[in-house]
């Protein structure tokens, strides 16, 4: 990996060794002690390690992030992976840019120093007291400084995070939850809205945001708060919700927070915001609980289907597979099927999501297409679905399925909704509706 670096590092210095700004005819030329041994750039951040090499801050901290624990100079073990600032050589820079602005070169502004490992858990100890004390203000202040630092850079936002900001935060959240008073809710939402920023968050702070009033919190704000308290309450749920299916259902009980997560997808806030809801959504629907058919018919009857065909028709890869993964549970249970069959865009969405999302796009639309197929058999109605799926090229494209290959679920629907197809080609020509030049496989 050193090899290979130093053979790059060597490649780019033999190119920049020419680089210059030409003004008037004269050559400006950045002096080598400016440069980054790493990157050849001017520096920024100048920072120096334990060996005493000056490096850029960004360059250097990749170098030690990506598991090395020696110098790229001297190959030296690092005594300490923490980079001291180098000021000396960051004011030469910067009367160096100031002298030279006539060639345009630009004053590099004074890098604010990052926050330390000591620094966060001096502020995390702090929160903790504060939630002890019931302190909503004064927990209020220290929520506000650590979001200002964790905004400031990505490195700041990666140490709060290694050092248990997610963890205390949730307890507090917890803590705050209990009780309604206006400064407590104004806590539970600043909370929230750096939670998003924690994200993977550590189990314990799951475990406390799972709790029942840390549940009925940001339910509360899915329902009641602005658009952004909303978005931050459905981006931490969706946190929740995809590592434990018992807090999923923990949700669906709550009243009002099916109707909250339509609003969400029916009056969009923002793509991240829509992708969250249907991946809640999802969780909600997948459950093996026996009220698991409860929560599906509510969904139905609220109009979900129709709305999610109508995201379908123009929708981005990921919420297409999300939307699918919904309409499948959904047409599990006979309420998500009627709907289905009472709509117009139902068969021909679904036939044209076939291989030309994603492969998980394709397994959720055969399976809802199979779904509807399959069951439509004992419906007085006749073979409605099947004689419009082939009319949609639904045959063609399933039969291009089985030779690129698919799972063996997927293959086996695939192969079962072909035979209900085939019986019904006399009762409808089967009509190319796709010329297949978007196929995202190779075959």
């Amino acid at each position: 990996m050193i090899s290979s670096w130093r053979k790059r590092r060597a490649a780019r210095r033999a190119g920049k060794n020419h680089d210059s700004d030409v003004t008037g005819g004269l050559e400006l030329v950045i002096p080598n002690h400016f440069r980054c041994p790493i990157s050849l750039d001017l520096m920024k951040d100048p920072v120096t390690l334990s060996t005493g090499i000056t490096y850029d801050r960004e360059s250097i901290e990749q170098w030690i992030e990506a598991g090395n624990q020696t110098c790229p100079i001297t190959n030296q073990v690092l005594r300490s992976q923490e980079p001291i600032p180098n000021h000396t050589i960051r004011k030469m820079i910067q009367d160096w840019c100031v002298e030279n602005r006539s060639h345009g070169v630009e004053r590099i502004p004074t890098p604010r120093t990052p926050v330390t490992a000591f620094q966060v858990s001096e502020i995390v100890s702090s929160v903790v007291a504060a939630r002890r004390r019931g302190d909503g203000g004064g927990c209020l202040e220290l929520v506000a400084k650590i979001k200002g630092l964790a905004k400031e850079s990505e490195r700041n936002r990666r140490c709060i995070v290694a050092n248990g900001a997610g963890s205390a935060l949730s307890a507090a959240f917890e803590a705050f939850s209990e009780s309604s008073s206006d400064v407590n809710i104004e806590v539970l939402k600043q909370i929230l809205s750096v939670l998003t920023l924690m994200s993977p968050l550590e189990e314990d702070a799951k475990s406390h945001l799972g709790s029942s009033p840390s549940l009925n919190s940001m339910a509360w704000f899915l329902k009641s708060g602005d658009l952004s308290v909303r978005r931050n309450a459905v981006l931490v749920l969706k946190e929740l919700v995809s590592s434990d299916q018992h807090k999923a259902n923990s949700v669906a009980e709550i009243e009002g927070t099916t109707e909250a997560l339509f609003e969400l997808i029916k009056e969009p806030i923002c793509s991240t915001a829509t992708k969250a809801s249907l991946a809640i959504i999802y969780h909600m629907v997948s459950s093996s609980s026996p009220a698991n058919e409860k929560v599906i018919a509510r969904f139905a009857e609220m109009g979900m289907v129709s709305l999610l065909l109508e995201t379908l028709v123009d929708s981005d890869r990921s919420v297409s597979e999300r939307a699918l993964g919904v309409l499948d549970r959904l047409f599990a249970v006979e309420e998500g099927r009627e709907k289905a069959y009472g709509n117009a865009l139902a068969v021909p969405v679904l036939v044209k999501k076939v291989l030309r999302v994603s492969d998980l796009a394709t397994e959720f639309a055969v399976s809802a297409l199979w779904k509807l197929g399959k069951k439509e058999e004992k419906r007085e109605l006749g073979r409605g679905v099947l004689v419009e799926a082939l009319q949609a090229g639904a045959f063609q494209k399933l039969l291009l399925l089985l030779q690129v290959g698919c799972g063996e679920k997927t293959k086996e629907k695939a192969s079962e909704l072909l035979k209900l197809l085939n019986l019904q080609r006399d009762k409808a020509e089967c009509i190319d509706s796709m010329d297949f030049k978007d196929l995202k496989r190779p075959f």
